[in-house]
């Protein structure tokens, strides 16, 4: 097959727009596909800070609802605005790196300040489903011809945000329009997208697709459960996680549904962007150094220090912490090993916001050991690289880790990662045991069980390394030198890609 044409469709991307992981896959995926020669293009929806970066080019499209030009049932006039123009897509490139978008306008729905998911009390946007439904519904129209110039082959939508994509795309293909191949992607299973049966027809979904092996899940209308039922592939951020949300644990109430497409679900490990985390050629990060000169990773420890007000202490063992706080980071459990390890003279930086309660715990932990202990609330890329590249030691300790891609960041900065042995932390970080130090393969802490007492052990690990200065320096240059490069993930998306064009060839069902 040739290489494909891709609508790439997701709701964040760095350095536009970033509330996780998801912006910095977005960033890095597609200009990897586009290297192995896929014709890439990411549809967005039009955040303000989003439209700002991004130069427009081209003639816009309008975005048509159902029921007209000969389509199926769709969406209806727009909820949460007053009578105005049409949704319509904004063709242009991102200015900084020169790749291909089509950004959704749609008046009232993405032209807010603040959170793109949340208003200003942290709950999510009244009219959500509406958000993005319309992004699903222009997805599904690319996927099916709206744009003469460019059809897709491969329409690769990204979490809940897009799964109403496919739903609508099997209706359109039903009604007799030309069918792309469709993946979709998890990045997180936790978050599904659930809303009242109540927006179904608002959202120009029949009740057709309302059922079991349809859109329906305890009886409400899932945006998730739309992507994993009527995509031709599914694909996630490792293979470790492709396995455990087939489980109850970890499947969300969607395991079954995911056991069932099971020989459609691919687990694709996410990568690191090298020209964003590299310590060599950090700008945020300099002096540079490297595996064989760490003398700027010393000086990274002193700037960091000084940075959050921790004491100027070459030699103490610095921990850190780059996350949401939230129960499924583990983060709750970090307050009970606070005091332990400072007793044993080592220090903890803090860059993260989420849980009140985790927040607090910790803000009394730095107001206890002040010079030890340092947390700074909300998220700053900036500081991030400061406080990856200054520590010894970055902790991740996960109820479920999806990818994680701070435990990647670590390695590549040789900042060792404490783990969970969950998701891809498991698939990534190899502990520290006798054998794998003998071995070579160690790099980092690694731990099982979900408790303070397993944390505290893997703790105490860290600290007997650092007492083993040589073997602790063979363990960094070892975890330094291993790549998760975008190349590697691409090449196994494009073989995902190729299944999926040739199961579209042929007759779709609703």
């Amino acid at each position: 097959m040739n290489p494909p044409k891709v609508l790439y469709v997701c709701s964040e991307v760095f350095p536009l727009l970033k509330t996780g992981g998801l912006a910095d896959v977005s960033a890095g995926l597609p200009p990897a596909l586009s290297a192995l020669g896929a014709d890439v293009r990411l549809l967005l929806p039009a955040f303000p800070s989003v439209v700002a970066g991004v130069t427009p080019e081209g003639p816009s499209l309008l975005v048509p609802a159902g029921g007209t030009m000969g389509l199926p049932g769709g969406l209806g006039p727009l909820a949460s605005s007053a009578p105005g123009p049409t949704p319509w897509l904004q063709l242009g490139r991102i200015s900084a790196s020169g790749q291909a978008v089509m950004l959704l306008q749609a008046p009232g729905l993405f032209d807010r300040p603040g959170n793109p998911y949340h208003d200003a009390s942290g709950k999510p946007w009244a009219d959500a489903a509406d958000q993005f439904a319309w992004l699903g519904w222009a997805a599904a129209l690319l996927g099916t011809g709206l744009d003469p110039a460019w059809h897709p082959d491969v329409v690769h939508g990204h979490d809940w945000h897009t799964g109403l994509a496919f739903a609508y795309l099997a209706r359109l293909v039903a009604a007799g329009h030309r069918r792309p191949a469709t993946v979709f992607t998890i990045h997180n299973l936790a978050y599904q997208g659930v809303f009242p049966v109540s927006v179904c027809h608002r959202l120009g979904l029949p009740d057709a697709l309302f059922h079991v092996h349809g859109l329906e899940f305890h009886g409400q209308v899932s945006f998730m459960k739309a992507g994993l039922q009527y995509s031709d592939a599914i694909t996630t951020v490792s293979p470790s996680y492709a396995r455990e949300i087939t489980g109850e644990e970890q499947g969300c109430g969607l395991d079954g549904v995911l056991r069932e497409r099971r020989d459609r679900l691919h687990g694709i490990l996410n990568g690191v962007d090298d020209a964003i985390w590299n310590p060599a050629g950090d700008a945020l990060v300099q002096p540079g150094y490297s595996a064989d000169d760490l003398r700027g990773k010393a000086a990274a420890k002193a700037r960091l220090q000084q940075r959050m007000g921790l004491k100027a202490q070459p030699d103490a063992l610095l921990f850190c912490v780059v996350s949401r706080l939230t129960e499924q980071k583990g983060l709750h459990l970090l307050p009970g090993v606070v005091d332990e390890l400072v007793r044993r003279g080592g220090q903890l930086a803090v860059l993260g916001a989420g849980d009140p309660l985790i927040e607090q715990a910790l803000q009394h932990a730095a107001q206890r050991h002040p010079g030890a202990v340092a947390l700074h609330i909300g998220y700053d890329e900036a500081l991030a690289h400061t406080v990856i590249a200054g520590s010894d030691v970055i902790l991740v300790p996960s109820r479920f880790e999806p990818c994680g891609l701070t435990q990647l960041y670590g390695l590549r900065y040789g900042t060792l990662p404490l783990v969970r042995a969950v998701g891809g932390l498991a698939d990534t970080v190899v502990d520290c045991s006798l054998e794998n130090l003998d071995d070579g393969s160690a790099s980092g802490f690694v731990f099982q069980d979900f408790d303070v007492a397993s944390l505290m052990a893997a703790l105490r690990r860290a600290f007997a390394l650092r007492r083993r200065p040589a073997d602790w320096q063979a363990v960094q240059r070892h975890a330094m030198a291993l790549r998760f490069g975008w190349e590697r993930a691409a090449t196994d998306t494009l073989r995902v890609y190729q299944q999926a064009r040739a199961d579209a060839t042929g007759t779709a069902s609703a």
